[in-house]
């Protein structure tokens, strides 16, 4: 054997050296710690989404969804029952606000899926003030029942003057009472129509209903002049 081939054999295999053994301590220790660490509020709201996304639910489950817990708390209202009809229409409520946000999320919206859901709106607001102006009309209260039934035909036109609107290529949006402000109103009637004796025996129902009404007028008067302004606007 030569003397180069004897060197090469007798050589000895180049150690690491600390520092770049030190550096894959670390990393490996930080990678582990990463594994480790339990997953952020963002992250766990993109699993969510991304598992909704996937499941087999519509946006028009959740509309029906709505409509049925806003039919049981009219149910609850004519019995009654008010506070519980109150969570009812709270839960239902919202879940009219998410159907929405779902179709435009996960893409699964369609046209009759938007008509279906502003019908069913509409439907699920008259038929609890339906139940609340049966409530006043057994109590004899006729000025409160009166009330309620203002309460309904101003929601229906807020409602009405914005589509219109829209059809006429305006946006309308404008208004005090929008219906997320409507439903936080009725929300507070309903679980404060009965008095509390720690707060004072107070009842909210019919000042409730009384501020609906009046506010529901306001938001089409401030429609139809905003409407106005826009198409008599020179261009």
């Amino acid at each position: 054997m030569s003397e180069q081939d004897s060197s090469t054999t007798t050589m000895a295999p180049r150690r690491e050296t600390p520092p770049r053994r030190l550096r894959r301590g670390n990393a490996y220790r930080a990678r582990r710690r990463r594994e480790r660490a339990p997953i952020g509020a963002g992250e766990r709201r993109e699993l969510m989404r991304n598992a909704l996304i996937e499941s087999r639910l519509t946006p028009n489950a959740i509309s029906l969804t709505g409509l049925a817990l806003n039919l049981l708390a009219a149910a609850l209202v004519w019995e009654q029952l008010f506070f519980l009809g109150g969570i009812a229409f709270i839960v239902g409520s919202i879940m009219d606000t998410l159907d929405g946000r779902y179709s435009r999320m996960s893409g699964k919206g369609t046209p009759f899926g938007a008509f279906l859901d502003s019908t069913l709106d509409r439907i699920e607001e008259g038929v609890v003030l339906t139940a609340v102006a049966g409530y006043f009309a057994l109590q004899g209260d006729r000025i409160a029942a009166a009330a309620v039934v203002v309460a309904v035909l101003a929601s229906l036109m807020v409602s009405y003057t914005r589509a219109r609107a829209e059809a006429l290529g305006v946006e309308c949006k404008v208004g005090i009472a929008t219906r997320p402000v409507r439903v936080v109103i009725l929300s507070i009637g309903l679980v404060f129509a009965r008095g509390y004796a720690s707060l004072g025996d107070f009842q909210l129902l019919a000042p409730a209903v009384y501020v609906l009404a009046a506010l529901s007028l306001v938001t089409v008067a401030q429609r139809i002049a905003h409407v106005r302004r826009e198409l008599t606007a020179p261009v």
